[in-house]
């Protein structure tokens, strides 16, 4: 008699699941060839009750890494989901995976799922989830502030360089209409949030677009 894939059976939520795992036990803990785990399946699909048994019940770890050195927290869809493996099972936050990206990174990055990825970005600020606090809940916070302030890792194979350069290099001929906007925008408060970042990047969406204009050419992004 054929064994049911249990991973598909995980993405299902089946009630012919558990008895399966009841009768073979090292199913739970079983991974295919990409180490893809229950734990994925039943997070993905957002089945709180099935990653309860798989950890509770059949001692799965909850912090289990596919080939990618993510956990289960990577694949969570839903709030109700990243909350539930956090604050009950105990995942990592900051477990980073072979990018170097934590969950919250790697999410936010894929743009699908920003709940969730504001949900960790707030805990993490907040010192909560299954994270050190050797030091005290006071210096936590200010090291979580001060990690939530950093941007993002940039995509593969993208690099920023920066250096300075004199006015006569720089802005000495600048569109005055451009000077101004970026001057005015500098001298917000709220340069730095999302809403700041929008009206630069606006800015220099109208900048490229005079550059297209004047210069007869296609201006493609280029990477390094």
């Amino acid at each position: 008699m054929t064994t049911p894939n249990h991973f598909l059976l995980a993405a299902d939520n089946a009630p012919s699941l558990l008895p399966l795992l009841q009768s073979n036990p090292s199913l739970a803990t079983s991974q295919d060839e990409h180490g893809y785990s229950l734990l994925h399946a039943a997070a993905s699909y957002n089945h709180t009750s099935l990653l309860r048994a798989l950890v509770q019940d059949f001692h799965a770890s909850s912090n289990i890494r596919d080939e990618d050195g993510e956990t289960p927290l990577f694949v969570a869809e839903t709030v109700e989901t990243a909350e539930f493996l956090v604050k009950e099972l105990g995942v990592d936050v900051e477990a980073k995976n072979a990018e170097g990206m934590t969950a919250e990174e790697k999410i936010r990055g894929e743009g699908e799922f920003v709940a969730v990825s504001d949900y960790l970005r707030e805990l993490r600020r907040k010192g909560g989830g299954a994270m050190g606090m050797s030091n005290g809940e006071g210096d936590c916070d200010g090291a979580y502030q001060e990690e939530a302030e950093r941007p993002p890792p940039l995509p593969p194979n993208v690099t920023i360089n920066m250096g300075t350069m004199d006015d006569e290099e720089g802005l000495g001929d600048a569109d005055p209409v451009f000077r101004q906007r970026i001057e005015e925008l500098a001298a917000m408060g709220d340069f730095q949030d999302e809403g700041g970042q929008q009206k630069l990047r606006e800015i220099v969406r109208d900048a490229v677009r005079g550059v297209e204009q004047d210069s007869g050419r296609d201006v493609r992004r280029r990477v390094a």
